[in-house]
C-alpha cells in the first residue's frame, strides 16, 4: 500500500461548535490550547484561521513566544490539506518573524497551497494583526501526504521496534 494515498478522507475531530480541528491533546482538553477559535476554507486551497495568543504563551512582556508563533503557523498550514480532504504531516517548516506578535489580541492566519510536488503540498501563509492588517509572520512549509490509518500504524510499529532494540 502506498502510504501517501488516502484510502478514505481523513477524520477531522473538531472542537465543540465544530469550528476548529483538534489534535489529540486538545480533544482531551475540549478546545484548542493554542488559541485557535475558527478555521475554514475561503477559496480553492486557501484557508483562514482566527486566533489569539493566550497569556500562558507570553515570551517577552506582552509578546507571544516565538515557539507559539511557529506552532500556530504549523497548525494552520497543516490544516489546509486536512480541510481539503488530504491528511499530511509536516516535513519542513520555515518561519520569518516579521514583527512581535502581541498576546491577547485578535489575529488572522491565511494559508494557501502554492503547488504539489511528488507527494507533498507546498504551502505558505501569513499571520496578521486583525485590527491593522500588519503582517507579523510569514511561512513556507512542505507537508507530506499520508494515509491516516496506515501512517499511525507504521508509527506504532516503528516505536515498538525502536524501543525493543531496533
Amino acid at each position: 500500500m502506498n502510504d501517501a494515498l488516502p484510502s478514505k478522507p481523513p477524520i477531522l475531530p473538531r472542537a465543540p461548535g465544530g469550528e476548529v480541528i483538534l489534535c489529540a491533546e486538545c480533544i482531551r482538553r475540549g478546545g484548542c490550547r493554542l488559541g485557535i477559535t475558527k478555521e475554514g476554507i475561503i477559496g480553492e486551497h486557501r484557508t483562514e484561521t482566527l486566533l489569539m495568543c493566550p497569556k500562558d504563551h507570553e515570551g517577552g512582556a506582552g509578546v507571544a513566544h516565538g515557539g507559539w508563533t511557529a506552532s500556530v503557523i504549523d497548525e494552520a498550514l497543516g490544516h489546509l490539506p486536512l480541510l481539503c480532504g488530504q491528511m499530511t504531516v509536516t516535513a519542513k517548516l520555515s518561519v520569518e518573524f516579521v514583527r512581535p506578535v502581541p498576546i491577547e489580541r485578535p489575529l488572522k492566519l491565511v494559508a494557501w497551497r502554492e503547488r504539489v510536488e511528488r507527494n507533498r503540498w507546498i504551502n505558505a501563509g501569513e499571520l496578521t494583526l486583525v485590527s491593522t492588517g500588519v503582517v507579523l509572520a510569514r511561512a513556507h512549509g512542505e507537508f507530506a501526504m499520508r494515509d491516516q490509518t496506515r501512517h499511525f500504524e507504521k508509527f506504532r510499529e516503528w516505536i515498538a521496534a525502536e524501543e525493543n532494540g531496533g
